[in-house]
């Protein structure tokens, strides 16, 4: 028998939410040790496995969300949830960077596989803003636009995995800096196994096979967690009676990053700065592949027809964040202010100020 939710009033709504929230929460924070085991195990590295393991099951809640919203007819909230949860997603490195404390987040995270994750993840971002701003065509029930940005997305994946251990960029000599960074992201065996056993996630002697099935697990939990965190919070935008657009931009998005709150966080204890990085990333390719999903499940024309200027200011605001930490991650300087590098703040800034622009939009 399905749970009946919107019979429930505010007061258990918020209680689901804050179970859910702690669940999910929990989940992700394993999940990050899990994911370094596999790492370590298959030799993916941090930045492949960061964006595929981690970005794609940090996405289950967005998958929960957008399949519910779809299903009801709502497909503009949908949109808005994957739009607003890559542009809230973006400003969680910065907080990952306030976190980290010492110095610059993106002068320590320094694999060209990020930059390469960055860049195909503008790309696809200003895909979904041509189409929004041109028009889906439907094929078969199906938009054109949201077929090609989920093929996109799996190219992507397919770069993403060839890139990783191309030596396309040879550091010759080094600064202090570099050397220093090297230094944080390499500190050897031992202090990363110390790191490892104080946060409770030993993994790296497990096997492969015991790795694996505790992750399909930890995933299921964010997935169930999820689900039951969109939900919840969908409703409770509902039953108070606020705008669905700025509601799906913020509130269900905002929920639905806390996976991607508690992985980053997780990840930069563990020293995994370029897996946390591509944990962000990879969630917002997924977000953009989901748009199909959504097409599928949404009755009537393609979603993307259905955006308007707010789905177009979410996307673009979402590229801009994306290109200022692709920035940081090129400069590599290690100069902070407020405890954070000038790209975290200048995308704290530039975030508020898309906000902003959402709510005139919003009316």
């Amino acid at each position: 028998m399905p749970i009946d939710f919107n019979s429930m009033s505010l007061w258990m709504l918020g209680a689901i939410f804050a179970a859910a929230a702690l669940v999910v929460w929990l989940a992700g924070t394993r999940l990050v040790g899990l994911v370094d085991g596999v790492s370590t195990k298959t030799g993916l590295g941090q930045a492949f496995t960061g964006m595929l393991l981690l970005g794609g099951i940090t996405s289950l809640p967005e998958l929960a969300a957008v399949s519910t919203s779809a299903a009801v007819g709502n497909a503009p909230l949908a949109v808005n949830n994957l739009l607003g949860t890559a542009s809230i997603n973006l400003v969680l490195l910065a907080v990952a960077d306030i976190i980290y404390g010492r110095d610059a987040l993106t002068s320590v995270a320094a694999k060209p596989a990020t930059l390469m994750q960055g860049v195909l993840s503008m790309l696809l971002a200003s895909g979904v803003a041509m189409i929004a701003t041109a028009g889906d065509v439907s094929i078969l029930g199906v938009g054109a636009g949201s077929t090609g940005l989920a093929l996109a997305c799996a190219a992507a994946l397919w770069i993403s995995s060839n890139f990783e251990h191309r030596h396309v960029w040879e550091v010759v000599g080094g600064d202090e800096q570099t050397q220093a960074g090297r230094d944080r992201e390499g500190a050897g065996g031992d202090d990363d196994e110390q790191d490892d056993q104080r946060n409770g996630q030993g993994t790296h002697s497990w096997t492969l096979r015991k790795l694996v099935f505790a992750t399909v697990i930890v995933a299921a939990i964010i997935l169930v967690g999820g689900f039951f965190l969109s939900t919840s919070a969908d409703i409770i935008a509902t039953k108070t009676g606020l705008a669905s657009g700025i509601v799906g931009f913020l509130l269900v998005g905002l929920s639905t990053s806390l996976p991607e709150i508690s992985s980053v966080t997780a990840a930069i204890r563990l020293r995994r700065y370029d897996m946390a990085v591509g944990d962000i990333f990879g969630t917002n390719l997924f977000n953009i592949a989901l748009i199909f999903l959504a097409d599928v499940i949404y009755v009537g024309e393609p979603v993307l027809s259905l955006a308007g200027r707010f789905e177009l200011i979410g996307a673009i605001l979402a590229i801009i964040l994306t290109g200022v930490f692709v920035i940081g991650l090129l400069e590599r300087r290690n100069r902070t202010i407020l405890h954070m590098g000038f790209d975290s703040l200048a995308s704290l800034l530039i975030f508020a100020g898309g906000v902003f622009m959402l709510i005139q939009v919003s009316g």
